[in-house]
């Protein structure tokens, strides 16, 4: 029996190349049972003509599907579904009931909602004409090909061993090297193998730092802050001091007694850009050791430093080892990439590693050794000064049109960074704010769950500028303006 010709069809939005999408539609018809054993083709011609491509398109998914073995070729009558092909499911799954279970007894600790669910940004975000979101690359700015490149050099037989081998704990070599010999000597520090961790991100950095640190411990935080460190510390049950930063970061005379873990962004204050000047820096330090206190440095986004060369690194002026500095690719790479690392003394380390293996055992090899080559070669370097010159240009664009329509900035930084920390007249909550603006398809992100503490101001938040081509950047900064001016006519 022939398979109609009619039947194949390519869904609206689908993904994927020609070929690759010929061969889903062949293999999602095996697997469904819609397509039976034995069953014959459309010739290559008449799939070709129905589906109004080139006919070796066509051939190419056909001969993959044949070394899948979900085809079988017969001389010159043509493709056949394999008798090897798979058997689709003879049974019908069912549908569970989740009224039966009471999930409020079931789920002891919650783990959903809080300040960073609070900005969650559609899912569609790029389909905005005026996205201002944090974290978002620009992927025309991406060196697509020579990523490629190295991910298959990542899969070649020289690697392929060490990648197809559990390691349990270990990182990638290569990628540990790199980061202590070219990395982290940028920031003033130096770190032997045994003291460098990878983790899937900075998030995942934090994670491990706050399970092995914070768990109900006294800890002190900067507000505004980062909202993610949020969940982590109330997850941990840690007992949370939030310490107001001013236009020089965290002051560190009021970090309360008793605490015994500070987290700090201090080269690029979260989310308001302020940097900690060296005799801040020095006196966080001497604080720490008076209260016998660890430090979590999250130097989220020292590479973005393009305006100015930046400050070194809390961890280079520490001598007492009592500093765990957090470091990450993802944000000068691609966010989707989940590639960081942590960087602390020998028995911090062992037990990080430790606690990272019983959940996930290490970060996907390939990965990590894409990654190592990558940055050896070159292309890590180039992107950096590539991304940066066209964070440079969106800046001053930024700035002039956040001036000409009388918006204020509260904080933008002086070494970069890829965002600025505006404020809005008071009576105004941004969350209201930005639910207009999305109207206008534009995109903002409101300030009020970077704060922590009984009394949250709503009228500051933030724009992005990494993800926002600069010829719209002043039309959606116009809007914004006009969205202000409408809330708050005075």
């Amino acid at each position: 029996m022939a398979i109609p010709v009619e039947t194949f069809h390519f869904a609206p939005r689908a993904q994927g190349t020609l070929q690759a999408r010929i061969q889903q539609l062949v293999a999602e018809g095996i697997l469904s049972g819609r397509f039976r054993r034995g069953e014959k083709l459309p010739s290559t011609r008449a799939l070709a003509r129905h589906l109004g491509i080139s006919r070796i398109t066509v051939t190419l998914a056909y001969t993959e599907l044949l070394a899948n073995d979900y085809l079988t070729a017969r001389g010159r009558s043509g493709y056949y579904v394999s008798d090897n092909a798979p058997e689709p499911p003879d049974f019908r799954p069912v549908a569970a009931r989740t009224d039966r279970v009471n999930w409020d007894a079931a789920l002891p600790r919650r783990y959903a909602g809080g300040p960073a669910f609070d900005m969650e940004r559609p899912p569609d975000w790029a389909r905005y004409r005026y996205p201002f979101i944090y974290g978002q690359t620009d992927p025309t700015l991406f060196d697509h090909a020579n990523w490629r490149l190295c991910a298959m050099q990542a899969l070649g037989a020289k690697n392929f061993d060490a990648l197809t081998q559990d390691q349990f704990d270990a990182d990638d070599p290569e990628l540990v090297r790199f980061i202590a010999h070219h990395t982290l000597p940028r920031r003033g520090i130096h770190a032997r193998p045994e003291e460098i961790l990878i983790t899937l991100g900075a998030q995942n950095a934090l994670w491990l730092a706050t399970h092995l640190l914070a768990v109900r411990q006294r800890v002190a935080v900067e507000t505004p802050g980062y909202p993610a460190l949020q969940q982590l510390l109330a997850q941990a049950d840690s007992e949370v001091h939030a310490v107001p930063v001013d236009d020089e970061g965290l002051p560190p005379d009021l970090v309360p007694d008793g605490t015994r873990v500070i987290f700090t962004t201090p080269s690029h204050q979260c989310p308001t850009s302020a940097t900690l000047p060296r005799a801040r820096r020095e006196a966080l330090l001497t604080r720490a050791a008076e209260l016998d206190a660890v430090i979590v440095e999250d130097d989220y986004e020292f590479e973005m430093a393009y305006l100015d060369a930046p400050s070194p690194a809390l961890k280079s002026l520490d001598e007492d080892g009592r500093v765990i500095y957090v470091g990450s690719f993802s944000k000068s790479l691609f966010p989707g990439l989940r590639l960081g690392y942590l960087v602390g003394a020998a028995p911090f380390i062992r037990e990080a590693r430790a606690l990272r293996a019983s959940v996930l055992r290490h970060p996907p090899g390939h990965i990590q050794r894409t990654a190592a080559q990558f940055l050896r070669l070159g292309h890590y370097d180039a992107l950096v000064r590539r991304i940066g010159r066209a964070l440079a240009a969106r800046r001053e664009v930024m700035e002039r049109a956040v001036a000409d329509h009388g918006l204020l900035v509260a904080g933008k930084g002086a070494h970069g960074g890829s965002s600025l920390w505006m404020r809005a007249p008071d009576g105004i909550d941004t969350r209201d704010l930005g639910l207009a603006l999305r109207r206008e398809s534009v995109l903002i992100e409101p300030g009020a769950p970077f704060f922590t503490g009984p009394e949250v101001p709503h009228h500051f938040y933030r724009l992005g500028y990494s993800s926002i081509p600069s010829d719209r950047i002043d039309e959606g900064i116009a809007r914004i303006a006009a969205a202000i001016a409408q809330a708050h006519p005075a």
